[in-house]
């Protein structure tokens, strides 16, 4: 099966219709490519880019221009995302249309849970032409 939760304890065990139960807390955090944002992965499909994970923003973070290849949605559980167009704060949500650029900061820190049906695609700085995984 392609769909997983990575670190996710006795999922090889489990048939491939049963419910995966998974325990937050107990996942690792993991560095992405901008330093500033740590993830833990909920749920990731390699093969198609199909990503749901809690991203942790440290205060003053900015994420470089990037272009949403497919529709991002995005809910604030705590702290604020800014950009250009607006901010995004505790308890609001934001979701980008297909090719929607922009660069993202966090002045004071957040965190937030992100579903992708696509990685972004980075388009400035140390990871241009990267995406997010």
């Amino acid at each position: 099966m392609a769909l997983n939760t990575p670190f996710l304890e006795g999922q090889e065990k489990l048939a491939e219709l049963a419910s995966r139960y998974v325990d937050v807390e107990a996942l690792p955090w993991k560095p992405t490519p901008t330093p500033g944002i740590d993830m833990k992965i909920l749920l990731q499909d390699k093969e198609t880019g199909l990503l749901t994970a809690l991203f942790r923003w440290a205060p003053g973070t900015e994420l470089p221009l990037h272009e949403h290849v497919e529709v991002e949605q995005t809910y604030v559980l705590s702290g604020s995302i800014v950009d250009d167009e607006g901010e995004v704060s505790a308890g609001n949500y934001v979701w980008r249309p297909k090719h929607n650029r922009h660069m993202a900061r966090s002045p004071k820190g957040a965190l937030v849970i992100s579903f992708f049906l696509r990685p972004n695609m980075f388009l400035t700085g140390d990871i241009a032409g990267t995406t997010l995984e």
